[in-house]
Formats: structure tokens, C-alpha cells, sequence
């Protein structure tokens, strides 16, 4: 559905990202055989999230299903692993200490602005959480905030940050600053943190980016791994959307031309060769590497 010349965008900043975030896994769960459950999406959503959504492909609410089970099964590897301590900045309409199996002895400490933080509330307020859940308001790209935020919850003990859809929209010198302090972080073992390539920036521009207000990506490095290694980081896991897509059997929604690259070319490597689509965009587990980070 395409909004009336003239119209302002849906999305007027960042955190409306939330409510088409939040959409795309009511649908999903409504599927009649889902690939997750999220019964609280929904009501978080709202009508706003349907309203934003309508104005968007379906590679929208493809790729945010794609980026939940990766990101679900990156954090079960996690807790499986003995991390206890999981810190969500930018959390958004995120429910995983509601839906996830999480053991109960999780702390998993959520941030994001604090009027994000006031809707939750109000929305889930007679919803109980599977884990010790806590909630901190905390505006990331702020240096200060942010450094005392994890001075204050990083007590040691082993620890996972997750900043599902937060990197893209900061530019390379908050991403920078970031990386830096979580680098420094006591006891931390893992970042999930975006990936997105060149091509997926050319495709999300050309197809929703006049939908996108002030909400565009910024993140556009030259050399995505480059920036992180160069700051202290190396990955220990990098899985791709569209193999994800192909695992679960559901491929991603491209137009018709590029499925039919697909189909000519393939999606993903064969004999050792990159197929044109398997970096296209996915999710990072990254880990210190040694000697510390770089300025």
C-alpha cells in the first residue's frame, strides 16, 4: 500500500522501528505451522505496527523472522554455555524473558529509551516474565549514559549482549565507541550484533527507504569485519539470512528477478564459490580477541 503524495513517513524516528518489528512476529506466530512463538507481539504491535508494516515488502517480515531464530538460537547456545547475565540495549518491543525457555536464574537486563520502556510496561504489566528481568532507560548513542549503564550492571560474571537492530542506525563513530566500551566490558564472551552487506543497503534504500524518516541506516562500512577486528573483535559465528531462509524451508520473498538469479546462479557457495545471495545480510556472534582493542 502506497501512502498519498506528500504523506509523512510512518516511521518518524528509530524506535518505530519497534511496532514493524513487533508485527512481523505477530504474523509469524499466527502462521499455521510458525517457525516461533511470540503470543505477546500482537498486543505490542498494536494497530501502529500493522499500519507501518502494510507499506513495506515482504522481505520485511521475512527478514525479521530470519533474524529471530538466529538470534534465538545464538542466546540458547549461550545459557547452554552457563551465561547468565544477557544485556539487551535497544531492546524495543522485544519479548524473549516472556517466550524463550530461559532458565529462571537469568538476569537479562533490558534498555532502550525511556518512553519505549513506559509502553512495554504498560502493555505487558500483567505479563510474567520466565527470568529476572530488569528494565534500565538509557539513550545508547550518549557516551556517558551508556558507560555508566554497564559499569553499573557488568558485575564480572560471564556475560552476552544482544543489540538486535541497533548498529545499522548509528554512524561508524557511535558504532565505534560501542564496540570500544563492549570490548572493555568484565566477563563479556559475545555481541549479536547486524550484518548487513553493500547490496542490502542498495535494496533497502531503492525499495523502503522513502518509508523510513529518520530511521535510514547510517552503518555502512567499506570492510564490515574490518571496522570490528580493527576494535577488538573476531566472530565466532556469522549466519546468514537467506541460508537460514533455505534451512527452514521458507526462501526469501525476492522480486521476481532476483529469484531468478537465484535459481540461475544459486543462493548460496557450491564447490567452494560465494553464491551472489549468501552474504546479503544475517547476524554476528562476536567475541573479544585477544590482546584488546585497538583505538
Amino acid at each position: 500500500m502506497a501512502l498519498p503524495p506528500g504523506s509523512p513517513p510512518l516511521i518518524q524516528d528509530v524506535s518505530d522501528t519497534a511496532f514493524l518489528v513487533a508485527h512481523a512476529r505477530a504474523v509469524e506466530s499466527a502462521r499455521p505451522k510458525p517457525l516461533f512463538s511470540d503470543p505477546l507481539a500482537a498486543k505490542l504491535a498494536g494497530e501502529k505496527g500493522g499500519a507501518i508494516a502494510a507499506v513495506f515488502p515482504p522481505m520485511t517480515a521475512w527478514s525479521v523472522t530470519m533474524r529471530t531464530l538466529i538470534i534465538d538460537r545464538f542466546l540458547k547456545q549461550a545459557w547452554e554455555d552457563g551465561v547468565r547475565l544477557f544485556l539487551n540495549l535497544g531492546a524495543g518491543l522485544d519479548t524473549r524473558p516472556y517466550r524463550l525457555e530461559l532458565p529462571p536464574e537469568v538476569r537479562w537486563v533490558e534498555a532502550d529509551y525511556p518512553h519505549v520502556l513506559a509502553y512495554k510496561e504498560g502493555v505487558l504489566a500483567q505479563e510474567a516474565p520466565r527470568c529476572r528481568l530488569e528494565r534500565r532507560g538509557l539513550d545508547l548513542a550518549d557516551d556517558s549514559q551508556r558507560r555508566t549503564f554497564l559499569a553499573e550492571v557488568a558485575t564480572g560474571e560471564r556475560l552476552v549482549v544482544l543489540t538486535e537492530g541497533v548498529v545499522p542506525y548509528l554512524d561508524e563513530t557511535e558504532a565505534g565507541a560501542l564496540a570500544g566500551d563492549l570490548r572493555n566490558v568484565p566477563g563479556l564472551v559475545g555481541w549479536i550484533v547486524d550484518y548487513v552487506s553493500p547490496e542490502s543497503h542498495r535494496y533497502r534504500d531503492r525499495r523502503v527507504g522513502r518509508h523510513l524518516g529518520r530511521a535510514q541506516f547510517k552503518f555502512r562500512p567499506s570492510d564490515w569485519l574490518g571496522f570490528f577486528a580493527g576494535r577488538g573483535w573476531k566472530v565466532r559465528s556469522l549466519d546468514y539470512l537467506v541460508e537460514e531462509g533455505l534451512r527452514v524451508g521458507r526462501p526469501p520473498p525476492f522480486p521476481w528477478h532476483l529469484r531468478l538469479l537465484m535459481k540461475l546462479f544459486g543462493p548460496v557457495a557450491r564447490h567452494g564459490q560465494r553464491g551472489p545471495f549468501r552474504g546479503f545480510a544475517g547476524y554476528a556472534w562476536l567475541e573479544p580477541a585477544g590482546g584488546g582493542a585497538s583505538s
